[in-house]
């Protein structure tokens, strides 16, 4: 089955601020097969890489981390905005392109023994990204692959991510 992904992501200008181009995914998850899709193929190039967790980002990022960690078979960890998660928490600060944000998981997510794939709706700057790679180091865990839905190459966030092997489905 070849599906044709971008015809599922809508653009929204000027959101959630003037001068940005928003990418919706909401009609790509509507479409029961193509989010099928797309789940497996963000799982291929990691299927057998001994991935013991999917780490995602808030919140875009869970609606393709719950159903990618399922399909690889690994647990799943939240990448939440700071403040929202009740336990011992490792904490990261980054730059949107839009501002600045601090994200935070949980202590006890990962262990030093882990293999992570990280994953979440769209890679940009790489702020997110950076600062999610720098927590799963927090915890003594690898970082295994980095999966994305949506690259904007214009914005060359893969140079944050200090060479991490990075897997996009769409590049835009």
């Amino acid at each position: 089955m070849s599906t044709d992904y971008r015809s599922l992501i809508r653009d929204i200008p000027d959101f959630p601020q003037a001068g940005i181009m928003f990418r919706d995914i909401t009609p790509l998850l509507g479409d029961a097969e193509a989010y099928k899709a797309a789940i497996q193929a963000l799982a291929e190039p990691f299927r057998d890489a001994g991935i013991d967790q999917v780490a995602a980002i808030e919140a875009r990022g869970y609606m393709l981390g719950c159903p990618l960690a399922v399909e690889l078979g690994a647990g799943f960890v939240p990448v939440r905005k700071v403040g929202k998660l009740p336990f011992e928490t490792y904490k990261a600060e980054y730059a949107l392109e839009y501002g600045e944000a601090e994200i935070e998981m949980h202590r006890d997510g990962l262990l030093a023994h882990h293999r992570v794939l990280l994953i979440d709706d769209v890679l940009a700057t790489g702020g997110t990204m950076a600062a999610t790679i720098d927590l799963v180091q927090q915890s003594g865990a690898t970082v295994a692959g980095v999966a994305v839905l949506i690259e904007l190459a214009a914005l060359d966030g893969r140079k944050a991510l200090g060479g991490q092997d990075v897997f996009s489905l769409i590049t835009l």
